[in-house]
C-alpha cells in the first residue's frame, strides 16, 4: 500500500498517516460520541480505545490507518483496507467523524480526497463495507455516486455480539471521472 498510504490534505483538510502523537487528539475525537460504537465492529470508547489505537498504530498489512484532521486537529479516522493491486481494487473504511462534522459535507470532501487519489494511481474499483443499521453512513456512501451491490448476510460479529449483516457499495473510477467532470 506504499503507493496510497501517503499524506493526503486539500485546504484545511489533512490525512495523516496514524502516529502515536495522535493517540490523545483521536481519544477526544472519539469520546464526543460514546452511543455510536453500538453499530461499529470494534469499541472506541473508554477502556477500549488504547488497544484498538495500538492495534491501528500496529498496521496489519491489509488496513492503513489515518488520523483526519482539520487545521491539524484530530477529528476522526479512516483508512484503507484489503489493498489489491492485482485487482486495482480497495476498500475505505474504518471511519470515524466527529458528530459536529457530520452532515456539514465534509464527509464528502474527505471520501473525495481519497477517491481522486486512488483513482489518479490506477486504481478501478472503491469498495465501502457499511453496517445495515447504519443507515447515516449508507445515505453517505450513495451521496459520494456508489452503487449498491448486495448484502452479506451474517458477515461479522461485532465486539458486542450482534452479528452483523455488511452492505456493500463500490464506485469505478469510469463512474467517479464521470461525475467529476
Amino acid at each position: 500500500m506504499a503507493d496510497l498510504y501517503v499524506p493526503l490534505t486539500d485546504g484545511d483538510i489533512a490525512l495523516e498517516p496514524l502516529a502515536e502523537a495522535h493517540r490523545e487528539g483521536l481519544r477526544a475525537a472519539c469520546a464526543e460520541d460514546n452511543d455510536i460504537w453500538q453499530i461499529y465492529p470494534f469499541s472506541y470508547a473508554g477502556d477500549a480505545f488504547d488497544p484498538q489505537f495500538d492495534r491501528m498504530l500496529a498496521g496489519p498489512p491489509q488496513r492503513c490507518c489515518y488520523a483526519v484532521t482539520i487545521d491539524g486537529a484530530v477529528v476522526g479516522m479512516t483508512a484503507w483496507i484489503d489493498d489489491n493491486p492485482a485487482f486495482q481494487s480497495v476498500e475505505i473504511g474504518n471511519s470515524y467523524i466527529v458528530p459536529r462534522l457530520r452532515g456539514s459535507g465534509f464527509n464528502t470532501r474527505l471520501k473525495k480526497l481519497m477517491i481522486d487519489h486512488v483513482v489518479a494511481r490506477g486504481y478501478r474499483r472503491i469498495v465501502f463495507k457499511v453496517d445495515q443499521v447504519n443507515a447515516r453512513s449508507q445515505a453517505a456512501v450513495l451521496k459520494q455516486g456508489c452503487t449498491q451491490e448486495g448484502v452479506l448476510r451474517a458477515e461479522r460479529i461485532t465486539w458486542t455480539g450482534r452479528v452483523r449483516d455488511t452492505v456493500i457499495f463500490s464506485i469505478l473510477a469510469d463512474e467517479w471521472k464521470a461525475l467529476q467532470a
